[in-house]
């Protein structure tokens, strides 16, 4: 039975993945680095220190991965603003699970970004929990963010259901041992072999339901 419900941020309630794409590549060409065709998908799951630490081993950008991280950071924050690109649906679908189940947030994102998306969409009092994988040891596909989420619930991760875009979130929530419902991101779509693992997939976040939450 699901007794919590664990929501990614990035491509499932802001549309983002694209921004942070974006972002690091730009400041890639601009420090004279050189961003590869795999650097995207290489990095989407990471936490801030492995994809900082990932720019500076295999893309060349100069600087500490602390440097490089603070750096991308604040360029994310520009970019947000105060209207940070929600998804259609993401926010009723968020409060369709609330009025149901506690929730909590398992973001890559960085705790600052997290903040900033919730409190600009109306939903930081729905979500008691928000963990960053830079809070953990290792970022997703590691299982620790919703492991250290439904910690922080205090609720089983087997009696929590998971809500992902990516390939490396998918094996993420389901290594938790969560129910996970895909939401495939149209930018950056799972593999094959990723989306296999879902207990239930969605066209879009506005098609989610307390019903297939519950499966």
């Amino acid at each position: 039975m699901i007794a919590a419900v664990v929501f990614d941020m990035d491509g499932v309630i802001v549309d983002s993945e694209q921004v942070w794409d974006e972002v690091r590549e730009r400041y890639v060409g601009e420090v004279g680095g050189t961003y590869t065709d795999s650097a995207t998908r290489d990095m989407m799951g990471m936490s801030s220190l492995e994809w900082s630490r990932y720019m500076a081993d295999q893309l060349g950008v100069p600087g500490t991965p602390e440097e490089i991280n603070a750096a991308i950071v604040a360029r994310m924050l520009e970019r947000y603003g105060e209207a940070p690109p929600l998804i259609d649906g993401a926010v009723e679908a968020v409060r369709r699970a609330a009025a149901r189940w506690p929730l909590a947030i398992a973001s890559s994102s960085n705790p600052e970004l997290i903040d900033v998306v919730l409190r600009t969409a109306g939903l930081s009092e729905l979500f008691p929990v928000a963990v960053s994988s830079q809070e953990v040891a290792r970022g997703k596909p590691a299982p620790d963010v919703y492991l250290e989420a439904a910690r922080r619930l205090g609720v089983e991760p087997a009696h929590c259901a998971a809500v992902e875009d990516s390939h490396n979130g998918i094996r993420s929530a389901k290594a938790a041992g969560m129910r996970v419902v895909a939401v495939p991101n149209p930018h950056f779509p799972p593999d094959v072999e990723a989306l296999a693992q879902a207990d239930a997939v969605v066209a879009s976040v506005g098609e989610l339901t307390p019903e297939l939450l519950a499966g």
